[in-house]
């Protein structure tokens, strides 16, 4: 997943017709697309490429907070979303609300959910079991895909605030027998996508990456950068 932040038109056709076959989908951060007005010919361009697109779910937080969430889904409707985001990083709602409005969703659209607050506090308090029932549950709710936090900058959720990815915590979410799959890690720094794509495997579901890094991203999932050229050479990766 690669997040855009307010491309202008032509860079963003730029971008897709270039490398549109490497990006599973295209997050329109936060509440940019209210703001964007060349949005829907954006959308347009990605039809034409057959990439998928959502809006961040801080939009949709917007919405539930104000006590609309049913225009919300209009909206998405309206505007042809294929996916939709579910998350609550920054509105106080439980994490069990969040996974019904997940399956209240999940009938209309391919929904995305994000576990992790965007408040660092809250997200290094949150324990490792905490992480993996959360998990558990928007999955079984009918999420497609659940997101692990790390915010736009890497210095939340998953990450403490240095940017120092917290290891344990890892450790016990990929241990948990949940389906690496249908986990999307937001990774927006190099040291971030080569410690999964090694530790997870060259097809891991890596997000909020930098439409700058789409190529280099790939040549660290096919062993043709130097952080994972040894990689590639000494391991059997079908073990």
């Amino acid at each position: 997943m690669t997040i855009d932040k307010g491309l202008p038109l032509g860079q963003f056709r730029d971008l897709i017709e270039s490398h549109g076959d490497l990006i599973d989908f295209v997050k329109f951060g936060w509440g940019t697309s209210v703001v964007t007005k060349d949005f829907p010919a954006k959308v347009a361009v990605l039809a034409e490429r057959g990439v998928d697109f959502y809006l961040g779910g801080t939009l949709f937080e917007k919405y539930v907070l104000q006590g609309l969430f049913e225009e919300f889904r209009d909206l998405c409707a309206t505007i042809g979303c294929p996916v939709v985001e579910v998350s609550n990083g920054t509105i106080d709602i439980t994490n069990d609300d969040k996974a019904d409005y997940v399956k209240r969703l999940s009938g209309d659209f391919r929904v995305i959910s994000e576990v992790g607050s965007k408040d660092q506090i809250k997200s290094e308090t949150m324990a490792p079991h905490l992480w993996i029932r959360y998990i558990q549950a928007d999955l079984d709710a009918g999420a497609e895909l659940v997101t692990l936090e790390t915010r736009e900058g890497g210095r939340g959720g998953i990450c403490r605030s240095n940017g120092e990815l917290r290891y344990g915590l890892i450790e016990e979410i990929l241990d948990a027998g949940l389906p690496l799959e249908r986990l999307l890690f937001e990774a927006p720094s190099t040291e971030l996508q080569t410690y999964f794509v090694k530790r997870v495997g060259p097809n891991a579901n890596l997000g909020n990456i930098a439409v700058t890094d789409i190529v280099p991203l790939e040549t660290i999932r096919l062993g043709l950068r130097s952080e994972t050229l040894l990689e590639f050479e000494l391991r059997d990766w079908e073990e």
